[in-house]
């Protein structure tokens, strides 16, 4: 979804190839990504792998995901940066936590663990955010990343406890690109899957 929104919002064309769980483990694919995961992207002989590495290139190649200033620029990289490496951590670990161990005898000690954990960070962003309406001035790559993330916690309720983040993820949402992105991305859920 994100590499979909971030070529969504620099206005640029894409096919969709679509990978089974079975094909993911095989050499063809390991060659692109050798974790064996998604997303792969391929653009004139080269292939990355890791969603925020496209979309960073995506935005590096592109106008309208990353400003021109210098240090604004390297701001919204930080911003990239810090929702893979700070913000969104513990917010895939409460998926881990929810249903990979929901069955453990610790599990509702873990997962009041991973929630106090979100809420620190969450607490952190919303006092930076205040009441801007993006991280650092006008909408970018930053934005895109952080807004995807914050968007995994809207079932647990967690991110309505800051009202000013719910704002902020609704205004992601309601990006023209966005809209696009999540049409194309919900209609691979409703066709036929990939043959493995």
């Amino acid at each position: 979804m994100r590499v979909r929104w971030a070529l969504e919002e620099a206005g640029q064309p894409y096919d969709v190839r679509l990978v089974s769980f079975k094909a993911m483990k095989e050499a063809a694919h390991r060659a692109l990504n050798p974790f064996g995961q998604i997303p792969t992207y391929e653009e004139d002989g080269l292939a990355l792998f890791e969603s925020g590495a496209i979309v960073l290139h995506i935005a590096q190649r592109h106008a309208g995901l990353l400003p021109d200033e210098p240090n604004a620029r390297a701001r919204a990289v930080m911003w990239m940066f810090a929702t893979l490496n700070t913000v969104e951590p513990p917010i895939l670990d409460l998926q881990t936590a929810k249903f990979a161990e929901g069955d453990k005898p610790w599990a509702a000690e873990r997962l009041a663990l991973v929630k106090d954990r979100i809420r620190q960070r969450l607490g952190e962003l919303s006092i930076y955010l205040g009441d801007a309406g993006w991280l650092d001035g006008a909408f970018s790559a930053g934005d895109l990343m952080m807004v995807h993330a914050l968007l995994r916690l809207r079932p647990s309720g967690l991110l309505d406890e800051y009202p000013n983040l719910a704002a902020y993820a609704a205004r992601g949402e309601a990006r023209p690109a966005y809209q696009r992105a999540f049409a194309a991305q919900l209609a691979v859920f409703t066709s036929k899957p990939p043959a493995d």
